[in-house]
């Protein structure tokens, strides 16, 4: 499984963006779609709600790809 470190410039982000934007689904429609079939494991679980808000320290695993969620925003 392929590990990728994903930085938030913004937090939180929805899921279904996430997948967008690491070209793991070519489209928001696509990724919201894979998300709904059950294709998408959150933190360890089966995720289907696509706007689910993601924050560091969450995994995404979907496939062969395995994202864990960091942040450059300081606190």
């Amino acid at each position: 499984m392929e590990t990728r470190s994903v930085k938030l410039t913004k937090i939180p982000v929805e899921l279904y963006k996430i997948l967008k934007f690491e070209s793991l689904a070519a489209s928001g429609g696509e990724a919201k779609h894979m998300i709904s079939e059950g294709r998408v494991r959150l933190n360890g679980r089966v995720e289907t709600q696509k706007q689910k808000k993601i924050y560091p320290g969450d995994i995404i695993e979907i496939e062969s790809f395995r994202l864990e969620i960091e942040t450059d925003v300081l606190t």
